[in-house]
């Protein structure tokens, strides 16, 4: 049964979950949101299985972009439950359902690499086991990245919303400036952890390998390394001059595009060491 779970049955239900999220902003009935949030849940179902089934790998483009996507819906899930009237999901689903397609658009060795992730982990040594960490201390931080990202959309379109001087209760109602700052701060100071450790780990790997000076100008390897510089930056300026709002959200977004490049981008050090 779960091999029958395709991509396509939890976009799509992510998808209409969407649609009734834009719906019930233009007019507000409890019945779409409770059907926004049935078909949320079963889109994460399906995503659930289809990941139990066909565990993808983390050096794939497909696999990295599906797993953080699954994360960003539980992410997506809590906050629709915990904060039920606000438009919660018309920020974070976008962000679902466009790793799903991103990843789509780039070629996959996914049916190749059936059963790999579960075997990787079961077998985790030498080489092989610094590689899977190599990955998964990134993904980690590609999740507070996008939390990040999401986190920034919200402020600058809570800001435009605060500008035009929308009355009381109209439009769609959202986090204070205050409270989606502190989630902003919180996933930059959660992801940059994870990220300088991984880029470490990777460092490592270059020089065990004994390619130290070799395949720096990969787009992987630059993307992570331009990300560390975006996030250095971004903490100078909150906590070094105390820069805030605005300037702070754009930097966040920038970070998250250089995410994205180094997500779709080969990860060499996943897909050999074995030893």
């Amino acid at each position: 049964m779960m091999e029958r779970v395709t991509i396509f049955c939890f976009e799509a239900s992510y998808a209409v979950a969407l649609a009734l999220e834009l719906l019930q902003l233009m007019k507000p009935k409890p019945l779409l949101r409770v059907l926004g949030l049935g078909f949320g849940s079963a889109g994460f179902l399906a995503h659930t299985l289809f990941i139990l089934a066909q565990p993808p790998s983390l050096a794939d483009p497909l696999g990295s972009v599906l797993f953080l996507a699954w994360i960003l819906a539980i992410f997506y899930l809590y906050g629709s439950v915990h904060h039920r009237h606000l438009a919660w999901g018309l920020f974070v689903l976008p962000f679902v359902l466009g790793l799903i397609v991103l990843g789509e658009l780039f070629p996959s060795g996914l049916t190749a690499a059936r059963g790999s992730l579960w075997d990787d982990l079961l077998h985790l040594r030498g080489e092989r086991f610094w590689g899977i960490l190599h990955g998964v201390l990134l993904l980690c931080a590609a999740v507070g990245v996008s939390v990040g990202c999401v986190a920034s959309v919200m402020y600058l379109v809570q800001v435009e919303k605060l500008r035009a001087k929308t009355a009381p209760g109209q439009g769609m109602k959202m986090l204070s400036l205050e409270r989606i700052e502190a989630m902003n701060r919180r996933a930059i100071l959660w992801a940059f952890p994870f990220l300088t450790v991984g880029l470490l780990v990777g460092i490592g790997l270059q020089v065990q390998r004994n390619e130290f000076t070799e395949g720096w100008s990969s787009p992987k390897i630059l993307s992570v390394l331009g990300l560390w510089v975006v996030f250095a930056i971004l903490l100078y300026l909150r906590y070094g001059v105390h820069v805030r709002g605005r300037q702070a959200a754009w930097w966040t977004l920038l970070a998250f595009g250089l995410m994205l490049l180094a997500l779709v981008s080969g990860h060499p050090f996943l897909q050999g060491g074995t030893s």
